[in-house]
């Protein structure tokens, strides 16, 4: 909900609080006592039982702010509410007045509270829309003088409009001065043609058509000649009086142009926003009270409020004057307004529920739609271009060039086929080979698939080697007992120890032929066990190797899992990275993104405190009428781009800060909202953003 949602529901309460007639306490065709007098608690009931109250109370429901669930009432709802009631279709006569009673008055002021209550949210709502695109216009003109090349390009953009309207001055001025001229020449005729008139008889005698043809010729010929060097003149002497193109370039005009449209909506952005600071400071102000003494305290807040909102629908777009003479001519105009209280003593107070619904209705029919319309005619003079201006540029070379654009296409159709067949082809393949399959040899570890696991090895080698490696060792100890236990026999005994150490990588029986041979090789290698012996060594350093890498291999499979993921986290980075350049490309370019909301919503917050900072407090300390209003702009567009980004309870806790911060307060408890609002959400928001 927008602050002027909260703002209509905060004033619709304090009236329903404040007015004789609370709606609480009027039922559809119920009855109030009002004291315990009982011919006055009949009177009442007289009253209230009346088919005119019956209307009107069920108008002022429909005006009631928590009849629309939450939702503001339209400009045309409300007209056609107040035609409804009578209140605006004419003058009651003095008879029809007395014959009002007091109950049927009170509820015609609570109708017309209603409705002022519903036209001041719609004269908020209404300024604050037009205040925000104004800022984007304003940094549309700060791009465009902050960098030469962007002055070059928007002086390229307009340059059709200027040649277009100097063209269309040099028509005009040169048509003004063909007309003068044929006038001069018509009275130089005509005054030659009366001092000729004897000499009439000769063409008389001459034919009818060559008279009629000749003369014609002569005419269109002289003067096509007349207003060609009347245009050639006019050109000559507009080139020699705008000394101002002939000093600056184009480019410079085109700045200076520009400098001033932003000056112009600068001081647009200014008085809209005093215009608003103004309504929320000023305009149904009615305190906190509600005893019974200030009923005509309330009726009064409600007619200068009327007048209020009639005086700066009047004088917001008066861009020749300051601030300060714009807040002195509407507060000025409020008490100077004839239909106010004090200058219309004379009326009596009955009608007055009439005067104002029909102010009501005026500002609704013709002033607020004149105020938008005058308003969307200046934005839109000094406001950026149009897009067709903007973009001309690239769409005239872009149908220049779309000849050659077809030609290729068409000459490298084959070929662009190939490229997007290739590019499908890719990506299918990327998407099963990197993605697909890494996924499903994880889901394979995790259930302990047979066909999942890693090995480098397989299964059975090593036992194998080391089997053929421990009947090696037992072969060479019984063919050489002398040498591996040295006695003459070896028992079984003494095998299933020698088998025993093999396992355990002994091979001692082994060595000791090695040890003696290698003391004469050449006789141990031809009459010796040396060859023997080594081919034996060969086996148990491959038994070795192996075991060496039985101990890799059960490391990689405990680390399975490990690296299954690693194995899918490129082709997952590469999809997601995708995915997200190809969202920001084709998604929607209206709403923004988290990410982009908090930024904006940091940014929102600088310039809150940029304005608090260069605020000057009056006396009371409180920040003027503008600067409130550019605050109350900031903080309604924060409550905008923090909808649905915090958490419910960090929101709710966030806009009752945001409330806070709007309130004029003074500037120091302002400041220490700012503050609260910094340090209590940036985790939030800092979140958010990355």
């Amino acid at each position: 909900m927008s602050i002027v949602a909260d703002q209509v529901r905060r004033l619709d309460a304090q009236i329903d609080r404040i007015s004789l007639v609370p709606l609480t306490s009027l039922g559809h065709d119920g009855v109030e006592e009002q004291g315990s007098d009982g011919h006055q608690s009949a009177v009442t009931a007289t009253a209230l039982s009346s088919p005119r109250v019956t209307e009107l109370l069920k108008i002022v429901r429909s005006l009631s702010s928590s009849s629309t669930s939450g939702a503001r009432l339209q400009s045309a709802r409300i007209q056609r509410l107040i035609l409804r009631s009578g209140l605006a279709d004419h003058k009651e006569s003095s008879d029809q007045l007395e014959a009002k009673s007091q109950t049927e008055s009170d509820i015609e002021w609570l109708l017309v509270g209603k409705a002022t209550v519903q036209t001041y949210g719609i004269l908020l709502d209404t300024l604050l829309d037009q205040i925000i695109p104004l800022s984007d216009d304003i940094w549309y003109w700060d791009e465009v003088l902050g960098s030469y090349p962007y002055s070059f390009m928007y002086t390229a953009q307009t340059s059709p409009l200027r040649m277009w309207a100097w063209s269309k001055d040099i028509y005009q001025e040169s048509l003004v001065r063909f007309q003068r001229l044929n006038q001069r020449l018509a009275s130089t005729e005509s005054s030659e043609a009366r001092s000729l008139g004897s000499e009439t008889s000769d063409t008389e005698a001459a034919s009818p058509d060559a008279r009629s043809l000749l003369p014609k010729r002569a005419s269109l010929s002289s003067q096509w000649r007349q207003f060609y060097s009347i245009v050639r003149e006019s050109i000559a002497e507009r080139s020699i009086i705008d000394i101002r193109r002939r000093i600056l370039s184009p480019v410079d005009i085109c700045r200076s142009q520009a400098r001033a449209k932003q000056a112009r909506l600068r001081k647009l952005r200014e008085m809209t926003s005093t215009g608003l600071g103004i309504l929320m400071d000023e305009g149904l102000n009615f305190g906190v009270t509600d005893e019974a003494d200030t009923t005509h305290e309330w009726r009064g807040v409600l007619e200068r409020s009327v007048a209020l909102m009639d005086m700066i629908l009047q004088n917001t777009l008066a861009l020749d004057v300051g601030v300060p003479e714009f807040e002195d001519k509407v507060f000025a105009g409020v008490e100077e307004d004839p239909e106010f209280s004090i200058h219309a003593d004379d009326v009596n107070t009955i009608e007055k529920p009439s005067i104002l619904a029909r102010r009501i209705l005026a500002i609704l029919e013709s002033g607020l739609p004149g105020h938008v319309e005058s308003m969307s005619s200046i934005a839109r003079e000094n406001g950026r271009p149009s897009r067709i201006i903007r973009y001309w540029i690239p769409a005239v070379a872009l149908l220049v060039s779309s000849s050659t654009i077809l030609r290729i296409l068409v000459n490298r159709q084959d070929d662009i086929m190939n490229w997007i067949r290739d590019l499908g082809t890719t990506t299918r393949d990327f998407w099963f080979n990197w993605v697909v399959s890494p996924i499903r040899q994880i889901i394979g570890t995790i259930r302990h698939d047979s066909s999942s696991e890693i090995a480098i090895m397989s299964r059975d080698s090593l036992k194998a080697d080391r089997d053929s490696l421990e009947r090696m060792v037992v072969d060479f100890a019984t063919d050489k007992p002398s040498i591996s236990v040295g006695a003459s026999s070896i028992t079984d005994a003494q095998i299933a120890e020698i088998r025993f150490k093999v396992r355990e990588g002994d091979v001692t029986p082994v060595l000791k032929a090695y040890e003696r041979d290698m003391k004469q090789p050449f006789v141990g290698a031809i009459k010796g066990d040396l060859v023997r012996s080594l081919l034996i060594q060969v086996q148990k350093t491959k038994v070795d190797l192996e075991v060496a890498i039985s101990g890799i291999d059960a490391l990689l499979k405990s680390q399975e899992l490990v690296f299954g993921f690693l194995g899918l986290t490129p082709g997952i980075l590469v999809s997601i990275g995708v995915f997200q350049y190809l969202r920001t490309i084709f998604g929607s370019r209206k709403g923004l993104r988290r990410g982009q909301r908090a930024r904006r919503s940091v940014r929102v917050l600088r310039k809150i405190d940029r304005i608090l900072s260069e605020a000057t407090p009056s006396q009371n300390n409180v920040i003027s009428y503008k600067d409130h209003g550019m605050l109350v702009c900031e903080v309604h567009i924060l409550r905008t781009l923090v909808r649905g980004v915090l958490p419910g309870e960090i929101e709710k806790e966030f806009v009752e800060d945001l409330d806070e911060l709007a309130t004029l307060q003074g500037i120091q408890v302002q400041m220490r909202a700012l503050d609260r609002i910094r340090w209590a959400y940036a985790e939030w928001l800092s979140r958010i953003k990355s």
